[in-house]
């Protein structure tokens, strides 16, 4: 069995930003990545600085190549099954049967969106349906966007939304909306349409039961997150519920409830982006090198 000071489970944006940090403080590092990014869907991502509007296939490979460079850095590209152990003792299992050891965990293995179970609408997810505005918002050149009611944070989409152009509320009966919050919805502009979705359909048509169609510019939803695996409760990490989901809880230095294992990324904060990833991995990557630099001096 292989060892290594640290062990990344998940080599998208956290995960990378991670590695980074501590390939550069001459660690050796061994991403085991499965190969899911989460917005795989997407050509184009917006909102991270100097990469607005690349390809974010391209920027995570790129990323990885210079990654690479680093002489500490292994990769391997398998999905991790379990993990345990304790501080400066870890285990993880991949799904080829291959063991590596490590001294700390550094859990970025994203989410997974559970979406509403609306026919056409998982097809469409991240090219024609979104869930950050501030991502694909600017895009849809003030246009007529749908809001998909999914659960309550969703009427929080609708409030924001009309930033980026005309915004109609479709609650779908998954939501209840007091005198209040229409109020403050039409104060915004937003329409309301309570009519339940049949299906999606074409670049961004919603078909209601009632037989019209309603075209928008782009779609948005807020689907429940949870992390891409049980591999953080397999070793004992404590969860913590949003208004998103379900994250990994961590400390401000990222480090979880289990002494030596650190979270970062969309499986361990909210709200969620490539920038916000990116620095919450960063930041994760130099709290694990000052966890050696501290037990170490």
């Amino acid at each position: 069995m292989k060892n290594y000071d640290v062990i990344v489970v998940g080599g998208s944006y956290a995960g990378m930003a991670a590695a980074l940090q501590l390939v550069r403080a001459r660690r050796s590092v061994l991403v085991l990545d499965a190969g899911k990014r989460r917005n795989r869907a997407a050509l184009h991502s917006h909102g991270f600085l100097s990469q607005d509007g690349a390809d974010p296939a391209v920027i995570a490979s790129t990323a990885r190549t210079q990654l690479e460079a680093y002489p500490t850095l292994s990769w391997v590209d398998d999905l991790v099954v379990k993990a345990s152990g304790s501080r400066d003792a870890f285990t993880v299992e991949t799904s080829t049967g291959e063991i590596y050891g490590a001294r700390r965990l550094l859990l970025a293995t994203g989410v997974s969106d559970t979406l509403p179970d609306i026919k056409g609408l998982a097809e469409r997810w991240g090219t024609s349906v979104f869930h950050c505005p501030y991502c694909h918002g600017y895009e849809l050149d003030q246009g007529q966007i749908g809001v998909i009611a999914a659960n309550p944070m969703s009427i929080h989409q609708a409030q924001l939304l009309p930033e980026w152009g005309s915004v109609t509320f479709l609650t779908n009966s998954m939501v209840e909306l007091d005198e209040p919050t229409l109020q403050d919805l039409s104060t915004r502009g937003v329409i309301v349409e309570a009519t339940r979705i049949d299906r999606i359909e074409g670049h961004a048509d919603v078909m209601l039961t009632d037989g019209r169609r309603l075209a928008f510019a782009g779609l948005f939803t807020a689907p429940k997150n949870a992390p891409s695996t049980s591999i953080a409760e397999d070793v004992g990490c404590a969860l913590a519920e949003t208004p998103m989901g379900t994250q990994i809880q961590t400390s401000e230095t990222k480090e979880t409830n289990i002494a030596g294992v650190f979270a970062c990324g969309d499986a361990a904060r909210v709200p969620h982006s490539v920038s916000l990833a990116v620095a919450d991995g960063a930041w994760a990557g130099a709290q694990i090198h000052r966890s050696f630099v501290w037990l170490e001096g």
